[in-house]
């Protein structure tokens, strides 16, 4: 058995097992206002309920490892002592991930990952409409567990209102663990879908991805994509150049013969193949040869 002190390693290798070893871990998806009103959303796989009289939530955004910054969720739950804590299921997934790209200040995650804000009831952060269950929350505490990169900060919040969606109900009013389909987070790349088990979804880039709202309409419009399909095509950082793009058609005839056919759902469907087999910009210069041949 291997051994360690935690002391012996470096914060993030120390990060890595303690992140692949405790899970699945569910996550939080939190939305808060900073001090000027403009939304934040981030998700957080350090994250449970730890009391139900009263109804309490408690999730964790870490010190960043490499410059020892905090986050603009911790910074607004200090600021407006207000969350909003939506649970993520497999449906929205993907855009969930796109949310965590650290966008600078100011910048609205829900329009870069495509989601929906919806007003609260008793809070100002608003909520995320796709998620299947929201939790309006006021800060009671905020616990700060170190002051070096990777220290967490215990942000403990107190449900208030609760909002469940009626396709996630069985019969007798409880929810279904399997309509609702909730996912969690374990190391690396690695997620759990309560349905199926595991799964992959790639992490966002190091720098930015484009983000939703900067798909082309006739893509986020289109009936063929879902939520996840635009959160992957959202997670990239440029778009292919018109010459990639020819020398990709030139090249795969099951495409070329899906452009020459001029029926767009079919060249929808072939692009949605590529993003299920996860070869994401397959999948935009196939969208976008459509516009260019």
């Amino acid at each position: 058995m291997l051994t360690i002190d935690p002391k012996s390693l470096s914060t993030v290798q120390l990060q890595g097992y303690l992140q692949s070893a405790i899970a699945p871990r569910p996550i939080a998806f939190a939305s808060t206002l900073d001090k000027k009103g403009t939304p934040n959303l981030s998700p957080f796989s350090f994250f449970n309920v730890f009391s139900a009289n009263p109804p309490i939530l408690v999730f964790s955004p870490a010190r960043r490892v490499r410059d020892n910054s905090i986050k603009h969720t911790l910074v607004n739950c200090q600021d407006t002592r207000e969350v909003v804590i939506n649970v993520v299921n497999y449906d929205i997934v993907q855009q969930m991930s796109l949310s965590s790209t650290e966008y600078a200040e100011g910048v609205n995650e829900f329009t870069k990952a495509g989601l929906t804000q919806i007003p609260s009831q008793l809070v100002k952060p608003y909520r995320v409409a796709e998620s299947p269950v929201q939790f309006e929350c006021k800060v009671n505490d905020i616990i700060a567990l170190g002051t070096d990169g990777g220290a967490g900060n215990l942000i403990i919040c107190e449900v208030i209102k609760i909002h469940i969606s009626e396709a996630v109900l069985d019969a007798k009013g409880t929810i279904d663990p399997e309509k609702i389909d909730l996912v969690s987070r374990l190391g690396g790349n690695w997620y759990s879908r309560a349905k199926s088990g595991l799964f992959e979804v790639e992490k966002p880039l190091a720098t930015l991805g484009i983000g939703v709202d900067a798909i082309p309409a006739f893509i986020r419009e289109s009936t063929v994509f879902n939520g996840n399909d635009l959160g992957k095509l959202g997670n990239v950082e440029a778009l292919p150049t018109a010459a990639e793009i020819a020398i990709f058609v030139n090249v795969n005839v099951q495409v070329k013969a899906a452009l020459s056919s001029t029926d767009e759902r079919k060249v929808h469907e072939k692009a949605k193949a590529f993003l299920d087999a996860g070869e994401v910009l397959s999948a935009w210069k196939t969208l976008l040869a459509e516009r260019i041949v």
